[in-house]
């Protein structure tokens, strides 16, 4: 974030930062690894381990893999990864839904489209798939947390609740799912619930920035700038801090003036459309 862009630019990228990518990352990890769909894809080979750090490179590598051979599904999922990591998500939709077509069976790969899906706003499409993704007998609370945030994205969110809960049933207090939680809290104005549960998320070890940042919106949309200050300082230089806090300050003086409206033309909390997972 740069200080000459406009402030509702700014503002519009801290919010996918620390909200949208957080809401839609399904409890998954960085974006270098492979297999951060589902976690269940795992491979010995040097070959599925040597990712190479830039995106793009990792797109040309395993793009030459999966032109070599359409039908290999590690080359598939981990070219479709790399696709939807540059941005490129309608290409890695249509890859993704090759290789499910390819090899109906691998649950890897369903999530991963599943995913894809999502990347592209079809909430309902990208729920399914991930429902074929996921066996009740041996349940991903990966895939549970990810079905939560397509359907908080549809608007359901006491169905989504009850996704996030059974997920955190098979992994206790795991804190990209508390994230995702909380911010569903977040987009039905329950704020006190949304900053109890993240803070439960930013309380573990495991947190990541995304968590962090969560909270510190959520504390912000509260009215509380300091403290949300602090908590957005501890993953941003300063200037970028303070600048996404003058954003924040700037959307809740807007969100007042609504609040001052008749009930019928209340504005909703402010947040970033939820059109991607990270």
């Amino acid at each position: 974030m740069r200080r000459q862009s406009s402030p509702a630019g700014s503002f519009a990228r801290f919010l996918t930062t620390a909200a949208v990518t957080a809401v839609l990352a399904a409890g998954l990890g960085g974006c270098k690894t492979v297999s951060d769909v589902t976690g269940s894809l795992t491979s010995s080979s040097s070959k599925a381990q040597a990712v190479p750090e830039d995106p793009r490179r990792a797109a040309e590598v395993y793009g030459e893999r999966y032109r070599a051979n359409p039908k290999d599904a590690e080359a598939a999922l981990a070219y479709g990864q790399a696709l939807r990591t540059t941005g490129q998500r309608a290409q890695a939709a249509a890859v993704l839904e090759q290789a499910t077509i390819a090899h109906p069976g691998n649950k890897a790969l369903l999530a991963a489209y599943g995913r894809a899906l999502a990347d592209n706003g079809n909430s309902q499409a990208a729920f399914d798939v991930l429902s074929r993704a996921h066996s009740p007998a041996n349940p991903d609370w990966r895939i549970l947390s990810a079905q939560g945030t397509t359907l908080d994205k549809m608007g359901k969110h006491d169905e989504a609740r009850r996704y996030y809960a059974s997920a955190l049933k098979i992994m206790p207090e795991e804190p990209s799912v508390l994230s995702n939680f909380g911010l569903s809290y977040m987009l039905t104005r329950e704020l006190p619930q949304a900053e109890e549960t993240l803070r439960r998320a930013y309380s573990n070890p495991r947190a990541d920035a995304r968590v962090r940042q969560n909270l510190a919106l959520v504390v912000g949309l509260q009215g509380r700038f300091a403290e949300a200050e602090t908590i957005a300082k501890g993953d941003l230089p300063a200037d970028e801090a303070a600048a996404n806090v003058a954003y924040l300050r700037e959307m809740l003086s807007r969100k007042d003036k609504d609040n001052s409206r008749p009930a019928g033309n209340k504005a909703a909390v402010p947040v970033a459309a939820l059109n991607r997972p990270d």
